[in-house]
């Protein structure tokens, strides 16, 4: 069918699926835009398979497709794979929706441009009907009609080759149940035929019956079959409503079989019988032959037709606007019924000449070369069904997703992506995906550090690895293997710009000391090495308190001396903010190590094992006085320093606390380390921490720009009072964030 689309003068294969009969049409267009018919070719169904223009035998009605199919193959002499097909708007969904593209500068609209202006139109048609859907059906869109076309916000009849900002349209967009379509595919699938396109019964009907030119008028199309009453409505020059009633000419023959007692068959053929003869002969189910003036049957549905006209002109004046039109064409076999176009001219309160049958009149541009065909209004829509397949815009192809057949509307860009969305596979499995985030405040801004991203999906076309922006093909297999999630985002304080780049400096007792800030979380201080949780509230402190400072720097405070912050006698828990000065007497430096280590040889000995509280008491003396460090060592594990004691802990069992003797004076010493490869001598100090190490290099702790500081003593972190021993090799540099 391919080779057909880019050949236009190849053939066409047309089927109306009708509640009564199923109708074929073989033609062809030519270059002079006139469709010619080849074959035709009726046949009504052996029984009712369809009821309401709904399929309820799918594989009696595809009986009836394959002898139609199979008589068409034997009149053209070719066999036939493909076909058009229309479905009645038994349970039809409209959705009309205005849409707007905007260029980014004034740019000549294309015929492309036009076309994804529509296709636009429908995509958001279906959103809303998807919105609104309060039902247990799925709907497909099976058609749409432009109502009008706008540039900057005035009204074209076409927008190609103008020059515009922004294009609009005005759109109606049909759709039906799942299940509609469903049973049409299936029918002519047991035919062996695919579907070249599907359209709605009162579009192809309108493509024959009304003319573009008559489309200015306010006009109504009825195509009043067996089960369903389609109509649309023009105004001008566009299509502007669809609708349908759910009753047609089958109610007409229903009231026959229960008045004269024949079968479905025979009463259909008394009601067409008595449009064209004075009088009908037919054999009742007791096999009675009788003959009646075709006024009594007329007579009799009357009621109905009064019914059925009053039924389409309530719809139409429904559809356009609560008024009535100008004028409506009738089409299809159940219009055809004595009396109903007098009637309905009644009941829409306009001129009875204005209300007319189509059919030979409006055939008059189809050439039909099969010479036995009368033109009559049966003979519209399957006619309008093929000239539909040259629009190309109501398209279905159907494809297999994850072992799933699915329709798509052919827009002619379709992708796999696509046929994910068609499908309900989660748009989120298409990509990777991240593991959970995590959303916080700092300083009151919100902040969201991202999930490790997840690996990607693998998409197979037909077996092959291809990519979600691959073009589909018809009844092509495709395969999806979800994405995968990431690893939940992990976050520390220590990472936050905010803490590596901002530090604060004091002066203290005379020296200039950096320390990073304090880090709020929640209200609660928390350590770098703290993991940021989803909700937490994060504040960067701009002051420590006198003791914070004090552990930072390892050393305790005598406090027994004034603590002076920037010359004011203040307590431990005052509030010292940058460039604060600090004046304090300390005791003795610390490291949490040699606490630690001091500790455990206290309680547990040199062996190991527990040492009697006692004797530990008694030896207390031998203790404090340390012939290899010539310094005073506590009880508590710290050592004294400038000459000052430090207070004795409480023994285990409660003894009093006793003062260390002072320590001796200590000889200042010189100590050569190596800092970043270079050697360095200090001197004037019986002892060298870390932080002396900045008074003899270049290298400025305020700068620095979003980085964090690297500080080793012998490849390990060094902390700023950390004792220095000769030769040390010291690493001091900055790191990006």
């Amino acid at each position: 069918m391919d080779t057909r689309r880019e050949d236009k003068s190849g053939l066409v294969f047309g089927l109306d699926i009708g509640t009564r009969n199923v109708v074929g049409t073989v033609g062809y267009r030519d270059e002079n835009e006139t469709f010619n018919v080849v074959a035709q070719y009726c046949r009504e169904h052996g029984t009712r398979a369809m009821l309401d223009g709904q399929i309820h035998d799918i594989g009696k009605v595809g009986k009836t497709i394959q002898v139609v199919k199979a008589k068409l193959e034997e009149m053209i002499e070719q066999p036939l794979t493909e076909v058009c097909i229309a479905a009645a708007g038994r349970v039809l969904k409209t959705v009309t929706t205005h849409v707007d593209y905007e260029f980014p500068e004034e740019t000549i609209v294309t015929g492309e441009m036009i076309h994804t202006l529509e296709l636009l139109g429908v995509e958001q048609a279906q959103n809303i009907l998807r919105e609104q859907n309060d039902t247990k059906y799925r709907f497909y869109c099976v058609g749409y009609s432009v109502v009008k076309y706008y540039i900057n916000d005035e009204m074209y009849s076409n927008l190609e080759g103008h020059k515009a900002d922004v294009i609009s349209l005005d759109i109606i967009v049909t759709f039906l149940p799942e299940d509609v379509v469903d049973g049409l595919y299936s029918a002519v699938a047991i035919a062996g035929l695919e579907v070249a396109n599907l359209t709605l019964e009162p579009i192809a009907a309108i493509n024959v019956a009304i003319p573009q030119n008559f489309r200015m008028l306010n006009i109504a199309l009825v195509d009043v079959g067996a089960g369903t009453s389609d109509i649309c409505i023009t105004k001008d020059g566009s299509i502007i409503a669809y609708g349908m009633i759910p009753y047609a000419g089958d109610e007409i023959t229903e009231v026959i079989v229960q008045h004269y007692l024949v079968d479905f068959n025979m009463a259909e053929h008394i009601k067409r019988a008595s449009t064209v003869d004075n009088e009908v002969e037919f054999e009742d189910i007791m096999s009675i032959t009788h003959r009646v003036p075709s006024k009594e049957v007329w007579e009799l549905v009357a009621p109905v037709v009064d019914k059925l006209a009053k039924g389409v002109a309530e719809k139409i004046i429904d559809l356009n606007g609560d008024k009535s039109v100008s004028a409506t064409f009738v089409v299809g076999g159940g219009g055809k019924v004595h009396g109903f176009v007098e009637r309905l001219a009644e009941e829409l309160n306009i001129a009875s000449e204005r209300v007319a049958l189509r059919g030979q009149e409006v055939l008059k541009t189809i050439n039909f070369l099969q010479p036995d065909i009368e033109k009559d209004p049966l003979i519209v829509t399957p006619v309008g069904i093929c000239l539909n397949y040259y629009d190309q815009k109501n398209n279905f192809i159907m494809v297999r997703f994850n072992g799933e057949r699915i329709k798509l509307y052919d827009n002619s860009r379709l992708t796999i992506v696509d046929a994910a969305l068609q499908a309900g596979f989660p748009n989120e499995y298409l990509f990777p995906r991240r593991g959970q985030a995590i959303n916080f405040t700092v300083n009151g801004k919100q902040r969201m550090i991202r999930g490790e991203a997840g690996e990607s999906s693998v998409v197979r076309l037909n077996g092959r690895e291809v990519n979600i922006n691959t073009p589909l093909e018809p009844n092509c297999e495709i395969e999806i293997i979800p994405s995968t999630v990431g690893d939940d985002a992990v976050y520390t304080i220590e990472r936050l710009e905010e803490y590596t780049s901002q530090t604060i400096t004091f002066e203290v007792n005379h020296k200039m000391v950096t320390c990073p800030r304090f880090v709020q979380v929640n209200g609660r201080l928390e350590p770098p090495a703290y993991q940021v949780k989803d909700g937490d509230r994060i504040e960067v402190r701009n002051y420590y308190t006198v003791a914070q400072l004090a552990e930072f720097m390892d050393v305790e405070i005598d406090p027994d001396q004034d603590i002076l912050v920037n010359n004011r006698v203040e307590n431990m828990d005052a509030q010292i903010y940058e460039n604060f000065s600090v004046d304090w007497t300390v005791l003795a430096y610390r490291t949490a190590k040699e606490d630690m280590e001091q500790q455990e040889t206290y309680l547990t000995g040199t062996s190991g094992e527990a040492v009697d509280m006692d004797a530990a008491n008694d030896s207390e003396a031998a203790e404090q006085a340390d012939p290899v460090s010539d310094t005073v060592v506590p009880e508590d594990g710290k050592e004294a320093d400038d000459g000052k004691t430090a207070e004795q802990p409480q023994t285990a069992v409660g003894e009093a606390e006793e003062e260390a003797e002072e320590e001796p004076v200590r000889e200042p010493v010189d100590r050569s380390v190596f800092v970043n490869g270079e050697l360095i001598v200090m001197r004037g100090k019986p002892e060298y921490v870390f932080i002396d190490v900045f008074d003899y290099i270049d290298f400025d702790l305020s700068d620095s720009r979003g980085r964090a500081i690297v500080t080793l003593v012998n490849e390990k972190n060094a902390f700023y009072t950390q004792i220095l021993e000769e030769g040390d090799e010291i690493v001091i540099r900055w790191e990006e964030s």
